[in-house]
């Protein structure tokens, strides 16, 4: 076993969620936009960027941020970017085990894609990940802090 080889390797814990994100619940609402200026800001000005950086952490590092940024760039030049976030979303939801609220993943996409960007944004920085720094990055400040919780839940009907 080559702890070097993706294959090979142990998935990483996210931190455990401090106790504003209790588990099965979002620790923002869609609307709240504001809550967060920084991520309000970086979402309407560059979703883009917003959607490369969470990409990169919901898919822990196999998915580059730049590649995911390029990705939701060229789908949203036609109009289908809501469609690309909207699958992260539902990753995201699995992941820490959110309901599908308010609606539908594909219809708060479909209506308030930005929105949505930015409260899944928010959600990842309230649960202890800084997803301007990277996967990497993520996993070596959790090591030095020492986080041994257990592995995030698998997404619904991932399991084996």
């Amino acid at each position: 076993m080559d702890p070097n080889n993706p294959k090979d390797a142990k998935p990483v814990p996210f931190p455990p969620a401090p106790a504003s994100c209790p588990e099965g619940q979002w620790s923002t609402d869609l609307f709240d936009c504001w809550d967060d200026g920084s991520t309000c800001c970086l979402t309407c000005v560059c979703p883009c960027i917003a959607m490369g950086r969470m990409v990169e952490i919901i898919d822990r590092g196999t998915t580059t941020r730049c590649v995911a940024c390029a990705l939701y760039y060229a789908l949203s030049s036609v109009g289908c970017g809501w469609l690309y976030a909207c699958t992260y979303r539902s990753k995201l939801r699995g992941l820490f085990k959110l309901p599908e609220a308010p609606c539908v993943d594909g219809l708060v996409h479909g209506s308030c894609c930005l929105c949505a960007i930015s409260q899944e944004y928010r959600e990842l920085k309230n649960r202890g990940v800084d997803p301007s720094i990277g996967w990497e990055a993520n996993v070596e400040k959790w090591k030095r802090e020492g986080v041994t919780s257990p592995p995030i839940a698998a997404a619904p009907g991932m399991a084996r």
